[in-house]
């Protein structure tokens, strides 16, 4: 399967300094990037949830696929040079190769999440239903709505404040 470096060669490179942010939480969407070298780090909600260090990772595509704002901020460590495709969904209906590869990787996370989830519900007592770890669970298998999509928010996750609180 080609890299998504090799797919996004012909796209710009953006260079980002230190602390530079690439993506702000809750702006709009509509560009990918994929690291060429450099160091990323992703926060949502004031919580960081990653570190990107490895050439050829993929991000923007979330809010890409979805059509939301973006989830995360995303922001350099150190100086980082990305390849940047402008607008993203235009550019992916034309390119089956690269939207193959990206939702091989979104899959692949997917899986990787559900097997992790699975394994943290049996350290704790096999309780599948209770709790968040089962609200995540039972989220990632939602049916599909009318228009052939799974709608999912925070709320089918977490409810409101005080549920979450409850866990």
């Amino acid at each position: 399967m080609e890299s998504l470096l090799s797919l996004a060669a012909s796209r710009p490179i953006r260079t980002l300094l230190p602390r530079e942010v690439l993506i702000k939480q809750g702006e709009a969407g509509g560009e990918l990037f994929v690291l060429e070298s450099g160091q990323l780090t992703v926060e949502r909600d004031g919580v960081t949830i990653a570190t990107i260090a490895k050439p050829n990772s993929l991000v923007g595509e979330m809010s890409v696929v979805l059509g939301t704002a973006n989830s995360a901020t995303v922001r350099a460590d150190r100086e980082s040079k990305v390849r940047v495709i402008h607008d993203a969904r235009k550019y992916l209906e034309q390119n089956p190769d690269l939207t193959f590869r990206i939702a091989w990787l979104m899959a692949s996370r997917l899986d990787v999440t559900s097997a992790l989830l699975v394994e943290l519900t049996k350290q704790h007592g096999g309780r599948n239903e209770q709790g968040l770890l089962g609200r995540i669970l039972s989220a990632l298998h939602l049916p599909i709505d009318e228009t052939g999509y799974v709608t999912v928010n925070r709320n089918d996750l977490f409810g409101g404040r005080d549920e979450l609180s409850e866990d």
